[in-house]
């Protein structure tokens, strides 16, 4: 496990030093937003489409996308809780629930599941994700951001937001085939698999242009003290005892538990931008669950296995 997060890290850091070097004159944010876009509209969902066409769906289905909507719940909960003890401002609270509500699931899950479980386990990263956190991201999660942000957040614009990702609607398809038991071609899955092999080192790559740190970052470090322990420590152990609670075990509970230590995932910095939350406390709790992730996912691995 540890030489894997070893690697993955290599990754990372060639995309930070990206950042602070520049080659050929290009801009993080330019080169990020190339990679990322190739990745969210074409790559990607050639991934959940290669996926969950050939996964075994059933209960176990049903297990990780409850696991993990308990997850974003409690960490959404807990967090709240938190800032209201603290005391936070409106749009420091948000930022912190988002932090500690919603995981890198796919852009660090994925590759990390999938080097430590197998082929197989990327479908536990694509369910967890797909079937539970991104449908919470885009309807609890724009609710929160509006609620603490100051924009206002209309009901058919949170459905349009969500039927607008790619890869949810290759999700949909695949599990249409599957169900189906429509054999998947040579060709296609051929091709599937071509565009597939490029999903983890330009995920990791983006994830590493993504993490910056800032001196105005230093005052947002007691905010983002619930986020660490909620999001690395509170919330997997929850989910321990939740997934033994309805029956996962295994490889699987250790996969799901996993996917709930991951850190904070990057996108909600855009949620943040968009609704007017706390920017640079987002940004901080990305980088540092980022680098403590290194430490905490092992720990949880070695816990489980």
């Amino acid at each position: 496990m540890l030489e894997v997060l070893i690697q993955m890290a290599g990754l990372i850091i060639c995309g930070i030093g990206w950042r602070m070097f520049k080659p050929a004159g290009l801009e993080p944010v330019q080169t990020r937003r190339v990679l990322t876009s190739l990745v969210y509209y074409l790559l990607l969902p050639a991934m959940v489409l290669s996926v969950l066409w050939k996964a075994e769906l059933g209960n176990t289905t049903l297990l990780i996308a409850l696991s993990a909507a308990f997850a974003v719940t409690v960490g959404m909960s807990l967090s709240a809780l938190s800032c209201r003890v603290c005391k936070a401002r409106p749009a420091v609270t948000g930022a912190v629930i988002l932090a500690a509500a919603f995981p890198n699931a796919t852009y660090l899950g994925l590759p990390v599941l999938e080097a430590t479980f197998g082929p197989w386990a990327r479908g536990v990263a694509i369910q967890y994700d797909l079937f539970a956190c991104t449908p919470l991201l885009f309807t609890l999660g724009i609710l929160v951001a509006a609620r603490y942000g100051d924009a206002q957040v209309v009901a058919h614009k949170m459905v349009g937001e969500l039927l607008r990702i790619p890869a949810l609607w290759a999700a949909v398809l695949a599990v249409l085939l599957n169900l189906m038991e429509v054999p998947v071609h040579a060709v296609l899955d051929g091709l599937l698999g071509l565009l597939e092999r490029g999903v983890v080192p330009l995920m990791l790559f983006s994830l590493g242009l993504s993490l910056e740190w800032n001196r105005t970052q230093w005052q947002t470090l007691p905010s983002v003290i619930p986020v660490v322990l909620l999001r690395l420590l509170i919330v997997p152990a929850i989910i321990v005892l939740f997934a033994s609670a309805i029956g996962l075990s295994g490889e699987w509970k250790a996969a799901v538990v996993l996917e709930s230590a991951m850190p904070s995932m990057v996108l909600g910095i855009v949620f943040c931008d968009r609704y007017n939350l706390d920017v640079s406390l987002y940004a901080a709790a990305v980088t540092i669950t980022t680098a403590l992730s290194l430490l905490t996912l092992p720990m949880w691995y070695q816990l489980m296995v």
